[in-house]
């Protein structure tokens, strides 16, 4: 059901690489929509929603932080999301709950690391884009570059529907080429003013605008229809192929600016309501009707806040209403709730409202267990919506209270943090009693260590950074056999299996079973997969997680009386951990791309240092007295990289990683 409610909302998120300008993008659309009164300056340490301390201290998106404005009769609900790659996990859960995006690209750098690692993270859940290439205004930025490079690196087609009127420091506006009309922007001025198309670039506009309606035309019917009877594309039919060609991904539309100096982001958000979805444009999600509000209530908690004085959980209403009172179920945690509190949110502020209807964004007070994936919806008609997911952490540290009478207070802080961060794990290390804190980099550690001292005061100790190792198997067993026998009076258990253990070429388990005759039955089988799934957390080199192996059942044997599916259970569990003694194993280590931006003076002390790390160039282009190099390293070499190049290069080099799965570890690695 089409509510005007529906189709006047859009909630989409803002996503780019490190410092190509995802903040002051959202910065300039809270300003040129009236939601603020001042442009907010990321190195001012000014902007709303890079409002934690540790943000505007690095510079950098490190929280999802959610805010609303209203521009053409829209409500725009907006997430600007962390652009570095141990925050990853943040954007996947705002991606989850998003019907599309704005994704920024750096006019000089084009598509970087990190942009496409969330460009790919958008396209695993089908989330719509639009482009926006920034800093036109930068020396070295070329459009068509970057447009070559969203082509080249991501697969998509870009559709530029804009041509630059000026370059670098000369970057004074944009010809639309959908309306052929110029947009000029004054210095100082907030407003542009919309001319004719200067008479110095209407060839090429010309130009440009064909090549875009023959574009369009090959990829969409109706856009073709008319291509062929006119030989031409009207603008009416041709936003309309542009607004059906992005809601399906077939094409991306490219938008050009400067947002620092607040040319091009009007445009942007007319390109934001004519272009990306409704929550009414977008599939139903699993077991909910799309944008009902006059639905059974469906939402799904994808971020949670949980201060000394409560809890305060972010839900994407996708069907029904929700009022300030209202009890719901959690069904994830199977409890109910009740909202005593709807929130809209600025950032680090927010306003009652009485409720929230299907497609919004808000905040809630009241729920005191639902963790980020929770599905809350009326308890009368139970759903469970598919979670985001989390990835596995991939360094750990030591931590521990300074003061052991702070050791409690640090139980309950390290608690807390993992509730808003699922991506952060809290385990106890079995031989030394430490407390092991574990996530996503070096830089999530130190930003979840800071926020124990500043946010919760807590005076910690923090060991050196360890990786994640894993083990997988280099060359199987076949034939191994385990008799699971257990007799101590009562019930028996009895459990016989032959199984085959073989490496795979990936890093995921799987598990076969060739038995036939009956000899074990179906629900036996899967308690064995259940089994070897439990032996698969220790392996036999250094007690790490094993992966990528493939195990078959082969035969097996049962009894009448004493055979069950924890017998069974139990025999997989044992008989894969004796098949992995008996393998051959391999320690294998986590590794990241790098890419290094230096001057072109340092590459060579840069290299030479990446061969010291156990690194492996990949590529190396120099670029107007710059040099960018690609190599792939070991997570473990990694540690204290930063300082390290700075010292190379003067404090000029910069560098971005990005996980790139496990690689056998040298012999004698300490695992």
């Amino acid at each position: 059901m089409r509510t005007p409610e529906s189709t006047t909302v859009r909630n989409l998120g803002i996503l780019a690489h490190v410092d190509a300008g995802k903040t002051t993008v959202t910065e300039r659309f809270l300003f040129l929509t009236g939601a603020t009164h001042k442009r907010g300056e990321v190195h001012d340490g000014t902007t709303v929603t890079d409002f934690d301390p540790q943000e505007r201290d690095r510079g950098i998106t490190i929280f999802a932080a959610a805010v609303s404005c209203d521009w053409a009769g829209h409500r725009i609900n907006l997430i600007d999301t962390p652009g570095h790659v141990d925050f990853s996990d943040e954007v996947e859960r705002s991606l989850r709950v998003l019907d599309g995006a704005v994704a920024v690209f750096d006019a000089v750098a084009g598509v970087e690391p990190q942009s496409e690692t969330v460009w790919r993270q958008a396209d695993r859940h089908g989330v719509p884009r639009i482009a926006f290439v920034n800093k036109l205004d930068r020396a070295g930025a070329e459009l068509d570059a970057a447009v070559a490079s969203i082509r080249d690196r991501l697969g998509t087609v870009p559709l530029p529907v804009q041509l630059p009127i000026g370059r670098e420091d000369g970057f004074t506006g944009v010809v639309d080429l959908v309306r052929m009309r110029a947009y000029v922007w004054a210095d100082g001025a907030d407003a542009f003013a919309d001319l004719p198309v200067p008479d110095a670039l209407r060839d090429e506009a010309r130009h440009r605008r064909r090549h875009l309606e023959e574009t369009v035309a090959e990829l969409h019917p109706r856009a073709l229809e008319e291509f062929c009877e006119r030989n031409a594309l009207s603008e009416e039919v041709l936003t309309g192929a542009l607004r059906d060609l992005t809601l399906s991904g077939e094409a991306v539309v490219v938008l050009c600016g400067s947002a620092y100096r607040n040319r091009g982001i009007e445009p942007l958000l007319d390109a934001v309501v004519a272009y990306l979805p409704a929550p009414s444009d977008m599939p139903p999600v699993r077991g909910e009707v799309p944008a009902d509000p006059e639905a059974p209530f469906t939402a799904l908690a994808f971020k949670v806040n949980a201060t000394a004085t409560g809890r305060m959980t972010y839900l994407r209403v996708y069907a029904g209403t929700l009022g300030k009172g209202d009890t719901v179920l959690d069904t994830t945690a199977g409890r109910t709730e009740r909202i005593a509190r709807i929130l809209r949110v600025q950032a680090d502020r927010a306003t009652e409202v009485e409720s929230a209807r299907a497609g919004d964004i808000v905040a809630v007070v009241g729920p005191k267990s639902a963790r980020a994936g929770a599905t809350l919806c009326a308890p009368d008609a139970p759903v469970v919506l598919e979670p985001p997911t989390t990835a596995d952490p991939v360094v750990s540290v030591a931590v521990e209270a300074r003061r052991g009478t702070d050791t409690g207070r640090l139980a309950t802080a390290l608690a807390r943090m993992t509730e808003e961060d699922p991506s952060l794990v809290v385990r106890s290390d079995p031989e030394t009693g430490q407390t092991v804190l574990s996530g996503l980099g070096e830089l999530h550690l130190e930003v979840a260590v800071e926020k124990l001292r500043r946010d919760r005061g807590l005076e910690v100790t923090v060991g050196r950074p360890q990786v994640a190792y894993r083990e997988t198997v280099a060359k199987g067993v076949t034939g191994l056999l385990y008799r699971h026998v257990k007799q101590d009076g009562g019930a028996g258990q009895f459990a016989h299996v032959v199984i085959d253990v073989e490496p795979t070429e990936n890093e995921e388990f799987v598990f076969a079973s060739t038995v036939t005759g009956g000899r074990v039955p179906q629900e036996y089988v899967r308690a064995v997969e259940a089994g070897c799934r439990d032996a698969l957390v220790e392996g036999p080199l250094g007690g790490h997680p094993v992966t990528g192996v493939r195990v078959t059942l082969t035969d097996g044997a049962t009894h009448p009386k004493d055979s069950s599916e924890m017998a069974f259970r139990a025999a997989g569990r044992f008989a894969l951990r004796e098949a992995l003694r008996a393998s051959a194993m391999t320690l294998l280590e986590p590794v990241a791309e790098v890419t290094v931006t230096v001057p072109a003076e340092s590459v060579g002390s840069v290299l030479g240092d990446l061969a010291a790390r156990r690194g492996r160039v990949t590529d190396s282009t120099t670029r107007s007295g710059t040099a960018v190099v690609s190599a792939t390293v070991p997570l473990a070499e990694l540690f204290g990289y930063a300082s390290r190049l700075r010292g190379r290069t003067q404090g000029r080099g910069t560098f971005t990683t990005r996980p790139a799965g496990y690689a056998p570890a040298p012999r004698g690695q300490v695992g």
